[in-house]
């Protein structure tokens, strides 16, 4: 007689229980630094192309003519021409790079040093020992004509399964000043941004209440910040920190926030076997049955199932959603393995029980 396969079932209740203070509403307190940024203040990509000597052979110079043409510019810039381009051909100890590098929100100065980026961009196998020459770099924001900085010096991989790539450590110097604007001259204002994971209109009213509650003796009978949008708010400088922005603005990045909200969100990496949820992500009532495991949440089922199973309601008998997390609290005490509970996690999503963004990568 062939053994007999037992299924396992899970039954998730809704318990409604007044408490003092219940877990949602336990939220860490926070600043308005860790969910909001100042408009205006913001990375700068600066981008140049260069050329890298001093590779042991593995360069593409000897095969592709855009990387011969500009080691003859540069000969030329040595003042020693090269007359026929097909002197170069066995040049295989260069290569022509992409260079990157990201000035930071903060802004920066004439003279100061940023590391910066290299990349093969035809058929270089290595730029290990390599050695860039000077080449500038620029940005739209300021006109791709104009030179931000100049890049050189030893390249370092920092991978050796991608040796095709690699970094300068303060190979940029700066030739022009960088101050990033984040104050209207106009309005005498700033503008927040909410982060994307905590953009709502509850949030965003949020950071205006507490700005206007902080600042309510410098406001007098005005409100100082507006909240524009779930994802803005509008914040007026005081005249008492007209002659010291960055002093206000320091304040109000200070200003504590008790709940801000945080969207539903549920990141699944199937490789690495994680799973990580974000804000009160919610399911519908609903059965999976996964391999050997029965899973029924909140009131899926008005019979019951087959095996004497019957679902258990919630108070009078109404359905009501339940949280992600208390399923995955219980998957993990029957000890499922975490491919079957990302699994279960997929179907959810699937079926549209899943009430959260899903990205699964």
């Amino acid at each position: 007689m062939p053994p007999r396969r037992f299924k396992t079932v899970v039954c998730l209740m809704m318990f409604f229980v007044c408490l003092p203070c219940s877990v949602s509403e336990l939220q860490a307190r926070t600043r308005v630094e860790n969910i909001c940024s100042v408009y205006g203040m913001k990375e700068i990509k600066l981008t140049g192309m260069g050329l890298v000597v001093g590779l042991d052979g593995t360069g593409d110079g000897g095969k592709n003519l855009p990387t011969i043409r500009s080691l003859a510019a540069a000969l030329k810039h040595l003042n020693n021409p090269v007359v026929d381009l097909a002197d170069l051909s066995a040049a295989n100890n260069v290569a022509l790079v992409m260079i990157e590098a990201t000035i930071p929100a903060s802004g920066i100065r004439k003279g100061q040093k940023l590391d910066c980026y290299v990349s093969s961009m035809l058929g270089a196998k290595s730029l290990r020992g390599g050695r860039l020459l000077v080449a500038p770099v620029a940005t739209p924001e300021i006109g791709n004509g104009i030179g931000a900085g100049l890049c050189s010096g030893g390249i370092i991989l920092e991978d050796e399964l991608s040796q095709a790539t690699g970094k300068i450590i303060n190979g940029l110097v700066m030739e022009r000043d960088f101050d990033l604007p984040f104050i209207d001259r106009r309005t005498r204002s700033i503008t927040l941004l909410v982060d994307r994971h905590h953009a709502g209109f509850h949030t965003a009213s949020e950071v205006a209440r507490v700005i206007n509650s902080e600042f309510s003796f410098e406001a007098g009978n005005r409100q100082l910040a507006i909240a524009q949008g779930p994802g803005r708010g509008f914040i007026r400088i005081p005249k008492q920190y007209m002659e010291s922005p960055v002093e206000f603005v320091a304040a109000v990045m200070e200003v504590g926030i008790d709940r801000p909200h945080q969207q539903a969100r549920v990141v699944v990496n199937p490789k690495s076997q994680t799973v990580v949820v974000t804000g009160e992500v919610e399911i519908s009532p609903v059965v999976i049955s996964h391999k050997n495991l029965t899973v029924g949440v909140g009131n899926p089922a008005e019979g019951g199932l087959p095996g004497g199973f019957v679902p258990i309601t919630g108070e009078q008998g109404q359905q009501s959603t339940q949280r992600l997390q208390q399923l995955v609290e219980a998957l993990n005490q029957l000890r499922v393995p975490t491919e079957d509970v990302i699994s279960i996690i997929r179907e959810l999503h699937r079926s549209g029980k899943l009430h959260a963004e899903y990205d699964e990568h």
